[in-house]
């Protein structure tokens, strides 16, 4: 009898781990995509991966639903490690019924969220889903409801990443987009409201599932993806080196890895970093990689609002968030779509304890008549309330220019900035002098407004001035510029601050 039983369990086992079948597996692979389990062993550490309801079936009856159960019912849930933490994961297996959202998954889902919350640990999605199985109706609906409310409720508690794998249509979106991270892989995941065909139906469209929302598509235009990759193979390694930057949860400080770069290590070549032509690019990315612990920086939407960078990186072993102006694009404008993207950054950053480091050379916010008509008012708004309300470590450096409103925005002294650093040739003012001398000195001769010009300078772009008034904390050698963050990243470490009672935040949206 017993060895009956035992006999019962493998064989359920051997069909749980099968799925849709071999054939369909196959059929996964031909399409240049793994499948369910075989995304968990690239993700999690080796046998470290713990199932949560195999043998979860559906109980619906209609349009013959009932001769079609299969073990798991089209999702993967459990628990493994990477590199040794916990995360909580859940895989959409495509070769059950299109791995279509049923009511049976979504609790399965909504279970391990829960427990994710209960013991605060990260939850990595992979999606790889037609959608709401139709032959449930309401009942898959609101299992996606169930998962939508779990996501808004870990939100900052817990990190939420989405792995974007396959198809992704319908209100199956809008889990991906309440997570923190969504990462996508080219020509095999795409993302959208409304498929091509209702698109041609209704709006007399013509395009394709790649065009309408492929992963170039959300990493370039939307800013709805934040990575895109190659294969599923590079996507999950991505998502384990992006893990290992995270804390598990909002009452854990960020992860510390040793390291043997020396905290006051100086680089001669950030001296020759800035051209001497004001006018003239450079690469921000440059300094940041001299910057960080061994080089190692992970950019979050590289592809997005090139004029700036956001990403993680390493201090001393510990993860800091970066941002900085982008010389190379847009002259490190602030335009709408840099704002939104910084401001969800930082708000990140801040809900999980990472402290922030700021690079500034900013002209101002890009003029023109479709920024302020799409609102850069608002937009910008959130960055500038993002840095305002984020009580972490928050350390600045004014590498070249800080200009206008733009310069407020970018994480000055008056919006609680801890430390303020500027490099010796930067500048810090209204306008830049040559504008401003335009301005207020039109009616004198080219020659003399040169003259008039360099006077200007001197008097209200030079930081000292702003060191004067306390704006800026000290005048620094580029050179320095790494350990003068890890001493203040140090110092800042214990940062307590007291914000008043309120229920929510009404962020500018």
């Amino acid at each position: 009898m017993k060895t009956t039983i035992v006999q019962q369990l493998e064989e359920k086992r051997r069909g749980a781990r099968l799925g849709g079948g071999q054939e369909r597996i196959d059929a996964q692979h031909k399409r240049g995509k793994l499948a369910a389990r075989e995304r968990l062993e690239v993700l999690l550490d080796p046998e470290s991966f713990e199932e949560i309801g195999m043998f979860v079936e559906h109980r619906y009856h209609d349009f013959g639903m009932e001769k079609n159960r299969i073990p798991g019912d089209g999702v993967v849930t459990g628990h493994g490690t990477i590199n040794g933490r916990l995360v909580f994961v859940y895989s959409q297996d495509f070769t059950v019924l299109g791995g279509s959202m049923s009511e049976a998954n979504a609790n399965k889902i909504c279970q391990i969220m829960d427990m994710a919350m209960k013991v605060g640990a990260p939850v990595i999605g992979l999606n790889d889903s037609g959608g709401a199985r139709i032959q449930e109706g309401v009942g898959s609906l609101g299992g996606y409801g169930e998962i939508f409310q779990r996501n808004v409720n870990a939100s900052g508690v817990i990190p939420q990443m989405s792995m974007i794998m396959g198809p992704c249509a319908g209100g199956a979106v809008y889990s991906p987009a309440l997570t923190d991270f969504t990462m996508m892989v080219n020509n095999t995941s795409y993302m959208f409201v409304t498929g091509p065909d209702v698109v041609k139906t209704v709006t007399h469209e013509e395009v394709t599932q790649e065009e309408l929302g492929g992963a170039q598509t959300h990493t370039q235009k939307t800013g709805v993806a934040d990575i895109r990759f190659d294969c599923d193979i590079d996507a999950l390694i991505q998502a384990r080196r992006l893990f290992n930057f995270l804390p598990s949860s909002n009452r854990e400080a960020p992860p510390v890895r040793m390291t043997e770069d020396p905290a006051d290590r100086i680089d001669l070549s950030l001296n020759t970093l800035i051209p001497e032509n004001p006018n003239k690019p450079y690469d921000m990315m440059e300094l940041i990689n001299r910057v960080v612990d061994e080089g190692d920086f992970l950019e979050i939407k590289p592809e997005y609002a090139k004029n700036i960078l956001v990403g993680f990186g390493r201090m001393s072993g510990s993860t800091v968030g970066f941002v900085a102006n982008q010389p190379m694009h847009l002259a490190g404008c602030l335009d709408i779509d840099a704002s939104t993207k910084a401001a969800r950054f930082i708000r990140f950053c801040d809900a999980f304890n990472i402290p922030i480091v700021t690079f500034v050379d900013v002209p101002g916010f890009l003029p023109g008549v479709n920024q302020e008509h799409n609102g850069i008012i608002k937009h910008g708004a959130k960055l500038l309330y993002a840095y305002a309300e984020a009580t972490v470590p928050k350390i600045t450096i004014v590498t070249r220019k800080a200009y206008g409103g733009a310069y407020i925005v970018m994480n000055s002294r008056h919006l609680k900035g801890d430390i303020n650093y500027a490099w010796a040739d930067a500048e810090i003012a209204v306008m830049g002098a040559d504008g401003a001398s335009r301005i207020l000195f039109r009616s004198e001769e080219e020659e003399q407004r040169k003259v008039l010009e360099e006077d200007y300078k001197q008097r209200f772009s030079s930081p000292f001035v702003a060191a004067s008034r306390g704006f800026i904390d000290d005048v620094i050698r580029p050179q320095n510029t790494r350990w003068r963050i890890c001493r203040a990243l140090t110092l800042l470490r214990d940062k307590e601050v007291t914000t008043p009672w309120k229920k929510h935040d009404n962020l500018p949206l």
